[in-house]
């Protein structure tokens, strides 16, 4: 079945426009799925499967790792399906463990605004990445995306970024009014500074690292974790939190449910659904201002 990975990994590519990082992690998925099979001298079948998951389990694979695989496992046969190359999906009927439902890990209102004025915006690489940090709290979106920018997406005078997002599908984003000042800055003295360092024609990327070529998300990482290591250095957060913390704050402010799914590029408002849920402070400050007897309610009454 190997030799069918590289046509599998192709229509991944080419039908869900699937990102390098994800099209990697579903081949080694596979691939080590494969080679277990080889080492049991078994049939794959629906126990071979089990067998395999109850590997992963006993050492010690997180249950979120193991419903991951059996995913890649189960697209890979339907693949091998599809393509009249198998006869039968040994993962059918089969489900992984159930997660435990984990609230999204987010930044404070009060620490995105130290995280945002961390960079030196003196240098070149310190006004790409303000405009970086700024751009993802300020659309929510992912680094993938990030990355995929052009500088003619975002031209000035527009607040409006059109992205294309997971499996091909295009919407627009909106920059507020520091996400656009970074913009407009890193634009007029950073990326042109930046652009000079590289040999190659300009790739008309938005952003660059700091030869001029085209920046990798690795280099995202690294950026994000240095600036968030100055805010508090027992925070430990990705990229993607900066999104959790978009979603989340929109929501604390009022944003409704449908908005945040078409910002964010949700197919479904059930992915959304995460982000309803209430932080302490604000349930708190509700309560104040629509109970009779609270503490505000009180006052309101009294005057």
């Amino acid at each position: 079945m190997e030799r069918y990975l590289d046509p599998f990994v192709e229509h991944l590519k080419l039908t869900r426009h699937a990102s390098e990082h994800t099209l990697r992690a579903y081949a080694a998925d596979v691939r080590g799925f494969l080679a277990f099979a080889r080492q049991a001298h078994e049939t794959v079948d629906q126990a071979l499967v089990r067998r395999y998951l109850s590997h992963l389990y006993k050492k010690g694979l997180a249950k979120s790792t193991i419903v991951r695989k059996l995913a890649a496992i189960r697209t890979f046969y339907r693949f091998l399906l599809a393509q009249e190359l198998t006869e039968f999906d040994p993962t059918e009927g089969i489900r992984g463990p159930k997660q435990p439902r984990r609230l999204p890990k987010t930044i404070d209102e009060r620490q995105i605004e130290v995280l945002m004025n961390a960079p030196n915006t003196e240098t070149s690489c310190g006004l790409r990445d303000r405009a970086i940090l700024e751009t993802l709290y300020a659309t929510g979106l992912r680094v993938s995306e990030l990355l995929s920018l052009r500088v003619d997406d975002v031209q000035e005078g527009t607040d409006e970024i059109r992205v294309v997002g997971k499996r091909n599908k295009e919407r627009i984003v909106l920059l507020g009014k520091k996400a656009r000042e970074a913009l407009n800055a890193y634009l007029c003295w950073g990326r042109p500074a930046l652009a000079a360092k590289s040999s190659k024609p300009d790739s008309g990327r938005l952003f660059l690292g700091c030869r001029g070529t085209p920046l990798a998300a690795s280099s995202v990482w690294r950026i994000i974790d240095k600036y968030i290591r100055r805010v508090s250095p027992s925070l430990r957060v990705s990229p993607h939190t900066l999104r959790h913390s978009f979603a989340t704050h929109m929501m604390n402010h009022g944003a409704d449910l449908r908005t945040v799914q078409e910002l964010l590029g949700h197919e479904s408002i059930v992915t959304t659904q995460v982000y309803t849920y209430v932080s302490p402070e604000r349930l708190k400050a509700v309560y104040d201002l629509a109970h009779p007897r609270a503490a505000s309610g009180v006052d309101k009454l009294e005057r």
